[in-house]
């Protein structure tokens, strides 16, 4: 064994002598076709993809941000513009005219008052039936848009007109109209010396009848025991939420429009009617900007205090306003003058 380990030591350096150089290796090494790499060399990351990858998604966050900006900016500047829009459409006015002859004195006032929006519409017109001279006084108070009420002042009138019996059935006449928001309607027809007054929400008629103050219309509230019961037995429900309201929605029982509440919020208007004689002095027609804040009395106190119905409107908003309603503000003031009227029949005029 020892003879065998000897020759090995002696065959060691011939075999080193006939090992290759290392340059030899180098070369052959690089002649060598490529190896296929592995897939996992290929997840291999340079020392600056994670920060131009972070630069990436920092450029994409922003170019989303801006976009997003953007996009709020436009619909701000739209929110503003509709905003704007509204309010042209019915800006604080007031005003009056008186008929041909003077039977007829009438002055009107509305005024945005705290709101954002302007959602009050105000309208008086007049027309010829059957040698009948009719005149239509209506107070329109808008909520959730101005749809309804603007729809109610071009096209109320004009829809009772077109009914084949408009005044002996105006509940039927007003109870056809239907529109996507809601409204209510404070309205007065007067044909000839008679005066037909229907109410449909919470704005309200007062007329003036030997000083007193009567009110021709009763505010369609949810709590109202009648009003409630109705809307009981319909499935609803009234809850306190600020106010009485249905389903703690909608803080009056009765309006135009209103579909998701159509079930309990009725659109059918109370009729009040009588004769103009010569106690009868004047009529208001208010939305509840005013009567939230302005009782019937002090409102007919404070018509008989101003020498002129235009006075008086603009007399009464502004008086709310100072009293601090938080709503639009809109009323109409109609004086019968009865040592000019014809017949007991106003003549014809149109404002609105």
């Amino acid at each position: 064994m020892a003879c065998n380990r000897g020759v090995k030591e002696q065959e060691d350096p011939s075999a080193a002598s006939a090992a290759p150089a290392p340059a030899a290796v180098a070369r052959a090494r690089a002649a060598r076709p490529p190896r296929p790499r592995s897939r996992k060399g290929l997840g291999v990351r340079h020392l600056l993809k994670p920060c131009r990858f972070l630069a990436a998604v920092q450029r994409a966050n922003a170019r989303v941000r801006e976009a997003g900006e953007a996009t709020l900016v436009a619909a701000l500047a739209a929110a503003q513009k509709e905003s704007e829009r509204e309010n042209e459409v019915v800006a604080d006015v007031c005003g009056g005219w008186k008929s041909e002859d003077g039977s007829l004195n009438c002055g009107y006032s509305s005024i945005r008052g705290r709101r954002v929006n302007m959602e009050d519409f105000y309208d008086i017109k007049s027309s010829r039936v059957d040698d009948k001279q009719i005149n239509f006084f209506g107070v329109f108070d808008g909520h959730g848009g101005t749809h309804a009420a603007g729809y109610l002042k071009q096209h109320l009138f004009e829809n009772l007109l077109k009914h084949p019996a408009f005044i002996g059935d105006t509940k039927s006449a007003m109870s056809n109209i239907h529109v996507g928001v809601g409204s209510t309607a404070s309205t007065a027809v007067l044909i000839g010396n008679h005066l037909y007054v229907a109410n449909v929400g919470d704005s309200r008629a007062v007329l003036s009848k030997a000083g007193k103050a009567i009110a021709l219309s009763d505010d369609h509230k949810p709590n109202r025991s009648d009003e409630q019961k109705r809307i009981e037995d319909a499935g609803g429900v009234v809850v306190w939420s600020g106010t009485w309201r249905v389903g703690g929605i909608l803080a009056m029982s009765r309006a135009f429009g209103n579909r998701l509440l159509k079930q309990f919020v009725v659109a059918d208007p109370e009729i009040q009617d009588l004769e103009i004689d010569g106690d009868t002095e004047f009529l208001i027609l208010a939305s509840d900007g005013l009567w939230d804040v302005v009782p019937n009395e002090h409102a007919v106190a404070f018509v008989k205090d101003e020498d002129s119905p235009e006075a008086a409107a603009r007399k009464l908003t502004e008086i709310a306003f100072r009293r601090g309603s938080t709503d639009n503000i809109t009323c109409i003031v109609v004086e019968f003058c009865h040592d000019k009227m014809v017949d007991g029949s106003p003549p014809s005029t149109n404002k609105s």
